[in-house]
């Protein structure tokens, strides 16, 4: 006879829930994740808006990379503790979106177009790399003293 244990009552399981509602109910993460998303439909919406005249390839990369990366970062306040371990991927995109005025059109010649990016992707990699940090900012820090040393 066995009896079967149920994971979801499992106290780290509860520890870590806890943990991931405390990381997203401040006001500092959901304004990350409000400023994340403007940042994403800007990204998308941004060849439109700053006249990418000619560069139709970067034009139709930043609408997928802005829609990608409204994807990965809308998705933490409702559901963090599934989330949180894709703001690897908004960081990417942060940092794909500063290079791709060379990567995708070689020799850009407009600086509206490498301006644009550098601070559109700027913005997108420390949203990212914020959201990063959310999760592990409120962990308990370890103390090194006398009865930790024996």
């Amino acid at each position: 006879m066995t009896t079967r244990t149920d994971i979801e009552q499992h106290p780290d399981v509860a520890e870590m829930r806890s943990r991931f509602e405390r990381a997203t109910s401040n006001p500092r993460a959901q304004s990350v994740e409000a400023l994340a998303l403007l940042t994403g439909v800007y990204l998308a919406a941004s060849p439109w808006i700053a006249g990418f005249s000619g560069l139709t390839t970067l034009a139709v990369t930043n609408l997928i990379l802005g829609i990608a990366y409204c994807v990965c970062m809308g998705g933490f306040a409702s559901a963090y503790e599934r989330t949180h371990a894709m703001a690897w991927a908004a960081c990417a995109i942060g940092a794909f979106t500063i290079l791709s005025p060379w990567i995708v059109s070689g020799a850009v010649d407009t600086t509206r177009t490498i301006v644009n990016n550098v601070i559109v992707g700027a913005v997108a990699l420390l949203c990212g790399l914020a959201m990063m940090a959310a999760g592990g900012r409120d962990r308990p820090s370890a103390s090194v003293g006398p009865s930790s040393m024996s």
